[in-house]
């Protein structure tokens, strides 16, 4: 994403603080070079023309970066993503209005929180909004692509969100004793689900997930796409609130 110039940040945050201090620059609608230079040499000699102009610059910068992504945003609008849903896990009626696909990594903290939120959107919208669940296993997280393959596992016998559940609530204790034991409480046949997690169609699954993130710049988790919108992080409810009342109208 691209930001303003340095020089433009401090000339706005020079005129916007300077009017708020004892500090006061000509009344002139041009400044040259040199003037710029002795005129911001004695506003930031001050502690307050200090304070004030590294807090208009954040303001200057945040506001810039909020234009700069709901102009992406519109345009998403315009050209949304197409994600198939294929044969992944979803929750919520086939008939909603809204399908929000879902990248997310078992192990990724900020996943626990998509997670969290994803919930919160069903029970707002439980006739509107559907789920669909595509896995992102970061390289760094060492246990989220074997929690993923698990998952997957668990899936084939008709348990995947009892096993999506267990893997978020228990972050800290991935390992593959872990998913044998899950796999035991849920009542799956350990067996088969010991089977599964090394099949080859369990590995083309996963790969597919993430051949999909990629090819939609999902470079981080989570990261989601409500009608082919994206939201790529752990936003609020509101957030995706506010997507769905725009498609809506």
């Amino acid at each position: 994403m691209r930001l303003p110039s340095l020089r433009s940040l401090i000339s706005s945050a020079f005129l916007i603080a300077a009017l708020g201090l004892s500090y006061t620059a000509p009344a002139k609608a041009d400044i040259t070079d040199p003037e710029f230079a002795e005129h911001m040499k004695k506003f930031m000699g001050t502690t307050s023309g200090r304070e004030l102009i590294a807090s208009s610059m954040q303001k200057f910068a945040q506001e810039e970066q909020e234009r700069q992504e709901a102009a992406a945003m519109e345009e998403q609008f315009k050209n949304p993503a197409k994600i198939d849903v294929g044969t992944s896990p979803a929750k919520g009626p086939a008939t909603a209005k809204f399908t929000v696909i879902e990248f997310s990594d078992f192990q990724c903290p900020y996943c626990k929180r998509g997670k969290e939120t994803m919930d919160e959107l069903l029970k707002r919208h439980p006739n509107d909004v559907r789920v669909v669940f595509k896995h992102m296993p970061l390289q760094f997280h060492q246990q989220a692509k074997p929690a993923a393959k698990a998952s997957i596992a668990a899936a084939k016998q008709g348990k995947f969100w009892e096993f999506h559940d267990e893997l978020f609530a228990n972050q800290s204790a991935l390992k593959p004793e872990f998913f044998e034991a899950t796999a035991t409480k849920l009542g799956l046949n350990l067996e088969k689900f010991k089977a599964d997690l090394t099949a080859p169609e369990t590995d083309k699954q996963l790969e597919e997930d993430i051949k999909a993130a990629t090819a939609n710049q999902i470079n981080g988790t989570p990261g989601f796409f409500v009608n082919g919108i994206a939201v790529r992080g752990a936003y609020p409810v509101e957030h995706f609130e506010k997507i769905i009342a725009r498609l809506s109208k």
